[in-house]
Parts: structure tokens; C-alpha cells; sequence
């Protein structure tokens, strides 16, 4: 488990903290709309989604990013260059795709330590300081962001005991209310040496379901804003809410 002592101060040290964002995604399921360019780069009001996120990140007084690619990076890399809006960008380039776990792993290598992580296709309007602090409050291995939906099947789901550890993840199904992973964690570089993983590998699967039990994975609930642009509905709609 994760001791203060690691990082010089954790309490006031977010600008400090990388942010690394997943965004090597294609995009399959919004091909008929954003033909053929990578998923965080689908436009949202003239400007690529993953602008919002880095705006977001922004306000918070994040310093660095590092970007996961692999899809068509050049485009990323083209728009968003080494500095945007003030960041600092670095990219950890896939050369071939090491799915979700694959991808975070690697670009751990440009971590020292701790590291936000945020999908690149999902705005999760979460206070990343909020989200640290309750990490070494409970003595976390990772913390997650969780979300309450309501009447979904589009997502799987999490359960959590009274002291907000995760007991399990299920499958996607049908429920009038639950609370769903809202793909943004906080962890400790070291996390890697309790696991054992391949090159490839997906985070969800083969990190959160596999090691629930024998690590401390611990969630928070954030009632802020969520929206996953991963299918065509969610994208109009984001037109209109990130206006």
C-alpha cells in the first residue's frame, strides 16, 4: 500500500503529478461520423474532444500530460505538439497496439512515481485532488473514479463494501441504478511489481478483475459530470454539453 512517504507532498503537489491519457483508441463504433481518424481527435464543436480534457486538466493546474498513442499518432502529435494550453505533452507511442493495461504500463516509463490516468474518449469531470487524497486516505494500491448511472447496460458494473473497497466488477447487464467505472485512477508506479501481466494486456481485465482480491483497489464516487463518446448518441450529445 501507498505511503506518504513516497511523494515529497501530496497534499499540495497535483501540478506536479502526470496525467497519462489513453488516447490510441480507433474509434470502430463512430466510423460513419469521424471516418478514419483517432477517437480523442473526433471533432466536438470545431475542436478535437481530447482539447476538452486538456482544458479540463487545465483548470485543475495539471503541468504535464503524456499522451498513449498508436492509431494515426502523427495527427495527435500534429495538433497538440509538445506544450497545449500551457501543459507539457509527452507521448508514449504504441507500435503496435498493447491494449488499455499494455498501454499504461508503458507509458509509465516516462512516470517517476504517481500518475492520474484518464481515458481518452471519456470526460469525467472528476477533482483529481479529491481523488489522490482519498488514495492515501484508504491506503490505496489504485483508486478509481466511479460514477453512479442510472437505467444502463452499457457498461459493467462495480461493487463496493461500506469502507469503499471494491468487492467485484460484473458483467454488463441491465440495472435500473448502479455505479460504473468511470475510467480515471490514481496510482503508484509500483504498482507494476505486484502484478504479473504480458506485453498485451487489458487493464480491466487482467489489473482490476484479476487482482480485486489480493490488492487494494478502493473507489470513490463523484457525481460530476460524465460522458463517454464512444457511441454515436453520447457524441451529439457532447456538441451540446461542451459548448
Amino acid at each position: 500500500m501507498a505511503d506518504k512517504s513516497e511523494i515529497s507532498n501530496p497534499k499540495s503537489a497535483i501540478n506536479n503529478i502526470p496525467v497519462i491519457i489513453l488516447a490510441g483508441g480507433l474509434g470502430t463504433r463512430l466510423r460513419l461520423i469521424i471516418n478514419d481518424i483517432p477517437k480523442p481527435m473526433a471533432p466536438v464543436n470545431g475542436k478535437p474532444f481530447l482539447h476538452y480534457i486538456l482544458k479540463s486538466l487545465q483548470g485543475q493546474n495539471v503541468s504535464s500530460v503524456i499522451l498513449s498513442v498508436a492509431y494515426k499518432c502523427e495527427m495527435i502529435k500534429e495538433f497538440f505538439k509538445d506544450e497545449y494550453l500551457g501543459i507539457r505533452v509527452q507521448y508514449s507511442i504504441e507500435e503496435e497496439p498493447l491494449g488499455t493495461g499494455g498501454g499504461i504500463k508503458k507509458a509509465f516509463n516516462l512516470v517517476k512515481d504517481f500518475a492520474f490516468v484518464l481515458n481518452g474518449d471519456t470526460f469525467f469531470d472528476v477533482p483529481l485532488n479529491e481523488l489522490r487524497d482519498f488514495y492515501f486516505s484508504t491506503g490505496s494500491d489504485l483508486a478509481l473514479a466511479l460514477k453512479l448511472v442510472k437505467g444502463q447496460d452499457r457498461y459493467g458494473t462495480v461493487q463496493i463494501d461500506e469502507a469503499n473497497r471494491i468487492k467485484r466488477f460484473e458483467e454488463k447487464r441491465f440495472m435500473k441504478e448502479a455505479l460504473i467505472n468511470g475510467g480515471t485512477y490514481f496510482l503508484n508506479k509500483s504498482l507494476w511489481n505486484k502484478i504479473s501481466v504480458e506485453e498485451k494486456f487489458s487493464f480491466e481485465k487482467d489489473v482490476l478483475e484479476k487482482y480485486t482480491d489480493e490488492l487494494k483497489f478502493n473507489g470513490k464516487v463523484f457525481e460530476n459530470y460524465f460522458i463517454d463518446i464512444g457511441i454515436p448518441e453520447d457524441y451529439e450529445r457532447a456538441q451540446h454539453d461542451l459548448k
